[in-house]
């Protein structure tokens, strides 16, 4: 049983929590000039470091995660079994998925075979949720429908990081050989597939406990599009997707079995354009050069990097096309940034410190620059409470069991990049209070859904520790019998966090509490702007007709608007006379 006295709302806070508000460190410089009252930290910031109250105080020199808060029941054995038993549906599922290796905002066979995958054991399908072509929610309801429970899909893949699976070397499955600039295909090096595919399992396994064990209930999972450029998920909750939930459980492959209950960075996506004149290289005076605009935005943001970003951002950025020859001038280029930092108002404060490196580097090229935020995305809403339940049952359901055939791979992929031979971890990580102090990291668009509805999360060891993620090592566990593993013990822990949910009202009822307490001073407003139009694809109309959808969705203007370069010539002043001939008197 969960103490909830300490999830009640109130003024009364622990030491960590009041570090949290006060702004202790880089992650707190942050007072009047960001509206809020002088000495208090951006409170969206604060509502992710400081603690609300939860069973156990993690302030506490001797903090040790609760026990008794996961249940033995007889539905949780129902849906450990079936994904005991259904195990290789879903490694099917995931290495369908991880074949496709289709990129954001394109995923349709990979949309598609989740869905059916969903479809064939008892869930309706409703697509193109929110307005995304490759987006669906997959619905399972029983007795009253009370509570509504969410699971996540994601299958999108990354450029450049093509990999055949078991191979301890780099070895891209898929490879462009053009002379002048070779490169690699897709891949899963996020391991979108299997994230997928173990909550798919996950929410199946916990309907047939459902109706065996006649538990009232609606489980939804949400099929989300191009979470990797940060898209479907903010854009879907801007559109009212995601109301209606009580609960939304989560995983990440990851290096660890573990459960937390720290943060994200919030991030906004901007894509600028720079238009010029066409020219020919060997003759550039008065030339408009694109691609100069677009490295001179570069390095203005490096530039300001010691006075203007602090530890807790992250910036970073590509120029996805520069030019297709040297010796034609482009007169288009554009360059793409993340900016990312602790709070939404500290992201914006940033980001416009970048849209002004851009106007300062159009107006030095003479080129002319347009701008659009792509994506944007909150930092995310820890809970406490979820990350000790989600913990409990990791210890009660097992860690995942790698073979030694599984720890050989892992150990040869460790070694081909000078990471000591450990293995994958066989282990479930101890669970540790975040540090009281945020300092960045990476971002998701679940944060968006973590500040609308009580969110869980947890990751799997789907990589050998000392790895990184958005790698073609990432790429190749994903497809291999390590990475199999792991996808479904994180269906495992998915499944059994969701039925204590079902059963065990005073949790559900705590999570809320905790969420309300962390959430009340700050409202939830989308980063995306009113006018905001998402990138799209246009499906294939194989893709429409099977899911019965029509093209432009609500919403969407089709097709958008385009960036024609119109510029011209740059004037450099009058002839000048021969070097030779003196000017006349």
């Amino acid at each position: 049983m969960c103490d909830t006295d300490h999830l009640e709302p109130n003024d009364g806070m622990s030491r960590r929590g009041f570090l949290g508000m006060a702004g202790a460190g880089t992650a707190g410089a942050v007072t009047a000039g960001l509206g809020v009252g002088a000495g208090m930290a951006d409170p969206a910031l604060a509502a992710t470091t400081g603690v609300a109250g939860a069973s156990k105080d993690p302030d506490a020199v001797d903090y040790e995660a609760p026990s008794g808060l996961a249940k033995d029941s007889p539905a949780k054995a129902t849906a450990l079994g079936w994904i005991d038993r259904g195990d290789q549906d879903i490694v099917g599922l995931n290495d369908r998925i991880w074949e496709y290796a289709e990129p954001s905002l394109a995923e349709w066979n990979s949309a598609l075979a989740e869905a059916e995958f969903l479809r064939k054991h008892g869930f309706t399908i409703e697509w193109g949720a929110g307005g995304l072509p490759s987006t669906f929610v997959a619905t399972f309801s029983n007795g009253s429908g009370k509570p509504v429970i969410g699971f996540s899909g994601e299958y999108d893949a990354l450029p450049q990081l093509s990999q055949k699976p078991n191979s301890t070397q780099h070895d891209p499955l898929v490879y462009d050989d053009d002379p002048y600039a070779p490169n690699y295909g897709y891949g899963h090096g996020c391991g979108h597939s299997a994230l997928g595919a173990a909550a798919a399992g996950a929410a199946v396994a916990v309907a047939h406990a459902m109706k065996r064990h006649r538990l009232d209930g609606t489980l939804k999972f949400f099929g989300s599009t191009a979470e990797e450029q940060l898209v479907g998920k903010a854009y879907a909750v801007k559109r009212g997707v995601y109301a209606g939930l009580d609960a939304f459980v989560d995983w990440h492959p990851a290096s660890g079995n573990s459960a937390s209950w720290s943060s994200s960075n919030a991030l906004r996506s901007i894509a600028f354009n720079f238009t010029g004149t066409n020219g020919h290289g060997g003759s550039p005076i008065g030339n408009k050069s694109a691609l100069n605009a677009a490295r001179a935005t570069a390095l203005l943001s490096d530039m300001i990097r010691e006075q203007h970003v602090d530890g807790t951002a992250r910036l970073h950025f590509t120029i996805p096309d520069g030019g297709a020859v040297p010796n034609v001038n482009p007169s288009l280029v554009g360059i793409w940034f993340f900016v990312r930092e602790g709070s939404p108002e500290r992201v914006r404060i940033l980001s416009e410190k970048i849209v002004d490196c851009a106007r300062g580097a159009a107006i030095a090229t003479q080129t002319r620059m347009s701008h659009r935020t792509t994506a944007a995305a909150w930092n995310m809403v820890p809970l406490q409470l979820g990350a000790e339940l989600m913990h409990d049952n990791m210890r009660q359901v097992g860690p995942p069991v790698f073979s030694e055939a599984d720890q050989r791979y892992g150990r040869g992929l460790q070694e081909s990049v000078g990471v000591e031979p450990t293995g994958f971890d066989g282990t479930i990580g101890e669970l540790k209070p975040p540090e009281s102090v945020y300092t960045g990291g990476g971002s998701t668009d679940v944060a968006d859904i973590s500040w609308n509805v009580p969110t869980i999360r947890m990751g799997t060891a789907g990589i050998p520790t000392g790895t990184k993620n958005h790698s073609w090592l990432r790429t190749g566990a994903t497809g291999s019998h390590a990475g199999h593993v792991a996808m479904v013990a994180a269906a495992r822990y998915l499944a059994a966090v969701s039925v204590d949910l079902l059963t065990q009202p005073e949790l559900l009822r705590g999570l809320k509490e905790e969420h309300a307490a962390r959430t009340r001073r700050t409202r939830w407003r989308s980063m995306l702007p009113d006018d905001y139009q998402p990138p799209v694809h246009r499906p294939p109309d194989w893709f429409l007709e099977r899911t019965q959808q029509s093209w432009p969705p609500r919403g969407i203007t089709w097709p958008p608007p385009r960036i024609v370069a119109r510029e011209k010539y740059s004037p450099i002043g009058p002839d000048l006379p021969p070097a030779n001939i003196p000017p006349k008197e």
